[in-house]
């Protein structure tokens, strides 16, 4: 027997990476669609090779199969391309609290690159919230965050890459 939908269900899975964050939180769930027996969650990733996506698609299975609903399907959407402007509110607050500073806002999708002579927009720090911060590695524990350093508080950080 069912007894919640299935996308109130597929919307609480947790990130593997972000833990803190849902797959509605970071704007990847684009949709949950029941036709009699079967259910079909749509994911887009937040890259093309998101190393996540299995373990996801596994979690999704797990869970809506556990609700009682027999026959789940994962598919993977590619187009239109996940942004980090995706990432909801909630999600960006969650990151805040959690001490990973959520990206800005992505770059222009409208074809052209933006040519600028500043330098980047700084990145907040999440514990303080100071501007005077300084990126220390283009990478962190995945390839979608960075690592920084405070000024201010001395803490270091994470950062989602805005997409």
């Amino acid at each position: 027997m069912v007894t919640t939908t299935a996308y109130a269900i597929a919307a609480q899975v947790p990130d593997p990476e972000l833990p803190q964050l849902t797959l509605e939180d970071l704007g990847i769930l684009r949709g949950v669609d029941v036709d009699g027996d079967t259910v079909t969650a749509t994911i887009t990733p937040t890259y093309s090779g998101c190393p996540a996506m299995r373990e996801i698609s596994e979690d999704l299975t797990h869970r809506l199969r556990r609700a009682g609903y027999r026959d789940v399907r994962v598919r993977q959407q590619l187009t239109p391309a996940w942004t980090s402007d995706w990432i909801t509110e909630p999600g960006r607050a969650k990151l805040t609290a959690a001490g990973i500073a959520p990206p800005h806002a992505a770059p222009t999708r409208s074809g052209r690159v933006p040519l600028t002579l500043t330098s980047r927009a700084r990145i907040a720090c999440p514990y303080c919230g100071s501007q005077q911060t300084t990126q220390t590695a283009q990478f962190s524990g995945t390839a979608c965050k960075a690592l920084h350093r405070c000024s201010a508080c001395h803490e270091p950080f994470e950062s989602v890459k805005a997409i």
